[in-house]
């Protein structure tokens, strides 16, 4: 099946007809959907495939056990209403390089295996990279267990109702020991590829990041009948600490997002009692990343104290600063930049957005290759990525797994 092909299988399942986004979370039926699609794919080329203890899909060129694996792949949950490419792209590229490495004829050395992991984008349970975060041990079964969906609905509950059982969950070091390299192509989440002209780049390190969540509460009230003087409106402290979170990104040259809320009673007519707030901040180190979060819980405390509101802040999830393999990442240079003009050099760029790739570096050599995303507009209906693009990009990940895993 030809990239063009394979993407327009994939193209319709999980989209909302009415915001064109896409809706692929976890343990759902627009995921269960994507599976199928991943396991057919796996089968039409003749591969091995199966799902490991945490729900990740495999699908096998070779022996697994043989160790020293290259493994190419990504993820095809979605955020809500996210683009067609952030995760398919990867997914769908790495098959296509298969095809095109067996079209060269390529002997391949070791095994090679294409990779679907779970839940990524933690649209459902709240903590992205799940599928991913389990098999290198940094979600404890503990962790995973107490995870809950906006329904209440428990993650083991929710891959029980999908067909899976949850008590094989937990860490896979004898899987993580059969890879010698793992390679994750994505769409570049932003403009540095378009701004430079190029097709695709290499990933250096991704940024620390976390997820951090509000909780400000109040006294419910009457919206018409209580004076404003009498009022413990947890609205006002968390719509000030929105804007203290702008401008505390903007003097760290950083980023900060408050991207999702909960109000309680959640009336029109109603103070709210509380308001539920998740931010989202990243720098390009911890020291950045410390002073935008410390300052924004530091005006957040005082719009409370001054509202009479009491605050709660949680860290619900951390990533420290990636750097990938620097060996590896070098090797990718080579391989790319061997047909370059003398003096051009594949661009090698930072990356504010979590991946796969970066939880499993401290287990195994990672790297990860960027296509050009023309807007830089990513976690949204209009990410895009021409087609000429993405085809430049499964013959640069082809040309990658070629020189890894067929020497």
């Amino acid at each position: 099946m030809t990239f063009h092909s394979m993407w327009a299988e994939l193209l319709p399942i999980g989209r909302d007809s009415a915001s064109g986004g896409y809706r692929r979370y976890a343990w759902t039926g627009a995921d269960a959907d994507c599976r199928t699609w991943f396991q057919e794919q796996a089968e039409t080329r003749g591969l091995t495939y199966e799902v490991d203890r945490n729900g990740n899909q495999w699908a096998w060129l070779g022996d697994p056990a043989a160790g020293d694996a290259v493994v190419t792949g990504s993820h095809l949950d979605s955020v809500p209403d996210g683009g067609a490419f952030d995760g398919p792209l990867g997914v769908v590229s790495s098959f296509a390089a298969l095809d095109e490495l067996r079209s060269r004829n390529a002997r391949f050395t070791k095994p090679l295996a294409v990779v679907n992991f779970g839940d990524e984008e933690g649209a459902r349970f709240g903590l992205a990279c799940v599928g991913s975060r389990l098999t290198a041990g940094q979600l404890t079964v503990e962790q995973a267990h107490r995870l809950t969906d906006g329904d209440g609905i428990t993650l083991p509950r929710a891959m029980e109702t999908a067909g899976y059982d949850p008590d094989t969950i937990g860490a896979d070091p004898e899987r993580l020991a059969r890879i010698g390299a793992f390679v994750e192509l994505h769409v570049e989440q932003g403009r540095a590829l378009d701004l430079s002209g190029d097709r695709v780049g290499i990933a250096s390190a991704i940024w620390p990041h976390g997820r951090w969540r509000f909780d400000f509460r109040g006294e419910a009230n009457h919206a018409g009948t209580t004076r404003l003087a009498d009022r413990r409106d947890p609205m006002l402290s968390y719509a000030e600490t929105v804007l203290a979170a702008r401008r505390e990104a903007e003097l760290a040259g950083a980023v900060a997002t408050f991207g999702k809320i909960v109000v309680e009673p959640n009336g029109v007519n109603a103070i709210p009692s509380l308001v539920r707030g998740w931010l989202d901040s990243r720098a390009a180190d911890q020291e950045s990343l410390d002073t935008v979060v410390g300052g924004i819980e530091k005006a957040a405390r005082e719009y409370a104290e001054a509202h009479g509101v009491d605050l709660d802040v949680v860290r619900e999830s951390f990533t420290p600063v990636v750097e990938f393999d620097h060996a590896l990442r070098d090797e990718l240079a080579r391989i790319l930049g061997k047909d370059r003009e003398p003096g051009l050099k594949v661009p090698v760029l930072g990356t504010g957005a979590g991946h796969d790739a970066g939880i499993l570096s401290g287990s195994i050599p990672t790297a990860m290759l960027f296509v050009r995303n023309p807007t830089g507009v990513s976690h949204s209906p209009a990410e895009h990525a021409a087609e000429d693009d993405c085809v430049a990009g499964v013959t640069a990940l082809a040309d990658v797994l070629e020189g890894l895993a067929c020497r």
